[in-house]
């Protein structure tokens, strides 16, 4: 957690970073991704079997530089099938020899789904990448018996049909797929069978308790909207409960685990833009208060594990300038940058309450990995992506920044008298080999502030330092230039630290 004093301007900003205090555990599932059937993601994306370049592709029709670069972001959990896709998704159709698989029409995207690519081509892939899955259950045109029948593809060791039916595909053992959501954005107008939300609530709870008598071991997450909402407040309320009757009669466990919630951000304007992330913190620390609001009118003992927040959709995303149904293939800026380290910043600092966040997508749909036929492009957005996922993992630590602030508007608008906008934005972790990192994000667009820093290495220790920054706020990366990436250096801890306008420093050292 990070605390923050306004100071006036021209005052001496300053950074305090004690790092013997270590506030909560950072759960390593903050940076997960999402692999969608939307656009490019899935096909041509992670799976390019009809690729020319056959040095790219793999024998399972998988890019390897897609495979490679996931694990460079050591990504620990990946969602999937969707997203808005997954309403009107049946898993039969995507298991089988691949020749026999039907094609149906999307209504998601609008487009034509071939299930060429289906749940043992994700496990594989997860496989091959090293990660865990996370799998969203169809609440729009799917049934409880589908999803039952999935669950036990996926997960059952018995004599059973779908168990068999796994067996019978080439996979003898069980995938053991622990994470399970109840719907992906049933609120929304766009969803096919969109819901209200009793009708969500009841049917949600009596979901989770099939669900989980058929596999106890799963982690089910319940479908949020924006963590401050009134269909937030009403969901958690209805299924967060100390149901007995319904596990077994134990009293350390919970029908639902998670709650889900959803916030893209974006401004045309490049300091709003950059701050809008911090509309999210706001979102967590409400929907955190309903979860505990959940559990007190409820009377949920203390022997039942607190529910965490599940942000299983995060990132900058304008759906005017890249429509969905085109396949949202934004290009992103040194802005854009900016407000994704915000966006990191703030899973690290409310590390407490989030268990889970999945940026969306992984490959190139409103992603910060683009695919060609001849390789990758890593866009503004994979530097700091990058840098959090290496370093910022172990335990969030005290920190306090004095600064000037951001005094214009926000976007969205009700974040002005919500929301603290420090020109600086921080956050400092701690791991278990003593290695403290601080990420300090100035979206400033002329001015650097030089800063007094304290607790950080003394003068005789080196400091290792990351710099993401660029010349214009708009500048971006293409297959034919590069204007974004990362500038390694070092320093020492002498007091002071200047931060350039437009940046994102990374400052590293040991204790």
């Amino acid at each position: 957690m990070t605390t923050f004093t306004k100071l006036a301007e021209g005052k001496q900003a300053k950074i305090s970073v004690c790092a013997s205090h270590k506030l909560s555990k950072i759960n390593d599932n903050i940076y997960g991704g999402f692999t969608e059937h939307m656009g490019r993601c899935i096909y041509g994306g992670i799976y390019d079997p009809e690729n020319s370049n056959k040095h790219l592709v793999d024998e399972h029709g998988f890019r390897k530089d897609v495979i490679e670069a996931i694990k460079e972001l050591n990504v620990p959990v990946v969602r999937y099938p969707g997203g808005n896709f997954v309403a009107t998704y049946h898993w039969l159709d995507g298991v089988g020899p691949q020749e026999q698989r039907p094609c149906r029409p999307e209504l998601a995207w609008l487009g034509v789904e071939s299930n060429l690519f289906g749940t043992d081509e994700f496990m594989k892939w997860c496989e091959a990448v090293g990660t865990e899955p996370y799998f969203c259950l169809n609440f729009g045109t799917g049934t409880l018996d589908e999803a039952l029948g999935w669950l036990e593809y996926c997960n059952s060791a018995q004599d059973t049909h779908y168990a068999n039916l796994r067996r019978k595909n080439g996979r003898e053992q069980p995938y053991n797929v622990k994470y399970w959501a109840l719907g992906n954005e049933c609120w929304g107008p766009w969803q096919v069978e969109q819901m209200t939300k009793e009708d969500y609530a009841k049917k949600a709870y009596q979901w989770a308790k099939a669900l989980k008598h058929l596999d106890p071991s799963i982690t089910l997450i319940l479908c949020g909207e924006t963590g401050h909402s009134t269909w937030d407040s009403y969901v958690l309320k209805e299924c967060v409960k100390f149901d007995q009757h319904s596990l077994g009669g134990s009293t350390t466990a919970s029908l639902v685990d998670m709650h889900s919630i959803h916030i893209y951000t974006t401004s045309d304007d490049p300091t709003k833009n950059a701050f809008a992330p911090r509309s999210a913190e706001r979102a967590i620390e409400v929907c955190a208060s309903l979860i505990d609001m959940a559990r007190i009118e409820n009377n949920v003992p203390p022997s039942v594990p607190r529910q965490t927040i599940c942000f299983d959709e995060w990132n900058v995303w304008d759906p005017k300038r890249a429509p969905g149904d085109k396949g949202a293939e934004e290009l992103y800026t040194l802005s854009d940058a900016l407000a994704v380290a915000i966006w990191l910043n703030v899973f690290v600092r409310q590390s407490k309450y989030v268990a889970m966040a999945n940026i969306a997508q992984s490959v190139n749909v409103i992603s910060p990995l683009m695919t060609t036929k001849d390789g990758l492009v890593k866009q503004t957005t994979w530097w700091p992506l990058l840098l959090f996922s290496k370093y910022m993992r172990g335990w969030t630590v005290a920190t306090h920044v004095s600064c000037s602030t951001y005094e214009g508007e926000t976007s969205p608008p009700w974040m002005r008298a919500a929301v603290d906008t420090p020109w600086l934005d921080v956050s400092a972790t701690v791991n278990d080999e003593g290695w403290v990192s601080m990420v300090v994000v100035n979206s400033h667009l002329t001015e650097s502030f030089a800063v007094d820093l304290d607790g950080v290495a003394n003068g005789e220790k080196s400091i290792h330092v990351s710099t993401i920054t660029a010349d214009k706020w708009d500048a971006v990366n293409t297959a034919e230039e590069e204007m974004v990436g990362i500038k390694e250096s070092s320093c020492k801890g002498d007091g002071r630290f200047e931060f350039p306008n437009m940046s994102i420093t990374m400052l590293r050292w040991r204790i």
